[in-house]
């Protein structure tokens, strides 16, 4: 290994203790040169092949410009001709860091990575990214759910608060309805790695109508909040039953894999038993 080559890997992130940034840093972006593995193995010159690297990226997340998170899956491109790849752990910290950060659109999303990826790479890179819809598709497709995330809110604090949750609608004792519900911007951190942890939720209650809006803040108010799933759901499903009082409820949330393993507690006073259907982040 060439001395350079010694070099650039002391600041390769990968196998060291790293922070989890979540504003915008392109410069954690870590690229690696093609070239010298390419030598081991006798390709000099044209290459005699042509190809893609495909990455599928399955946790991307930033601000609107109201402050409210969006969440999306992404596709990125690079050829195989391309002088540099970009190492795994430093392309996750940097998508990471897009989390806190308010972008005007999708497209403008879109075209900073691309930008990003395209001066580390040193090559033109496809990007593609699409927001997680609003049809829960494969939990229960015979469900009738409806989905929060695109209520007009505005929010300036991602600070865990129960108290969102209360609302003369929520307290409202003289109807009562049932209601599923659902949102895929449900963010916490890991209780003893501070990593990012990502869900869907799926909210099934019978009781006082539950304010949709508060409902959505206080979801977002456990982006910075640090514990595990389990706690998270047990969470949600007593401040929703302390402050909404429903008759039933059902509290179900599926989150995405780390390490190979996806958990997704659930939590019911009425029911007693859920599917166990991956959806599209799983």
């Amino acid at each position: 290994m060439s001395d350079q080559s010694k070099s650039s890997n002391q600041q390769n992130p990968l196998g060291q203790t790293v922070e989890y940034v979540s504003t915008y840093q392109p410069q954690l972006l870590f690229a690696i040169a093609r070239e010298e593995k390419r030598v081991e193995i006798g390709i000099t010159g044209d290459l005699p092949f042509v190809g893609e690297d495909i990455w599928n990226a399955y946790e991307v997340s930033w601000l609107n410009l109201n402050g409210v998170p969006r969440v999306a899956t992404a596709e990125f491109r690079f050829p195989a001709d391309s002088p540099n790849i970009i190492e795994s752990k430093s392309f996750k910290l940097y998508l990471n860091s897009f989390n806190q950060t308010k972008f005007e659109s999708l497209e403008s999303v879109m075209q900073t990575i691309k930008q990003d990826l395209e001066a580390a790479s040193l090559a033109s890179v496809e990007v593609r990214i699409d927001e997680v819809g609003i049809k829960p598709a494969n939990l229960d497709e015979s469900a009738d759910v409806t989905c929060i995330d695109h209520i007009d809110i505005a929010i300036d604090s991602y600070e865990y608060n129960s108290d969102l949750l209360n609302s003369k609608l929520s307290l409202d004792e003289t109807s009562s309805i049932e209601e599923s519900l659902c949102s895929h911007i449900l963010k916490s951190n890991c209780l003893i790695t501070s990593q990012p942890d990502w869900a869907s939720i799926f909210i099934r209650y019978h009781g006082a109508p539950i304010d949709h809006a508060r409902l959505l803040a206080y979801i977002i108010s456990f982006r910075n909040h640090n514990e595990f799933h389990e706690q998270c759901v047990e969470r949600i499903y007593s401040d929703i039953m302390s402050h909404c009082k429903p008759d039933k409820l059902t509290v179900y949330a599926r989150y995405t894999r780390r390490g190979g393993l996806d958990i997704n507690p659930w939590r019911s006073n009425f029911e007693s038993n859920m599917p166990n259907n991956r959806l599209i982040r799983q």
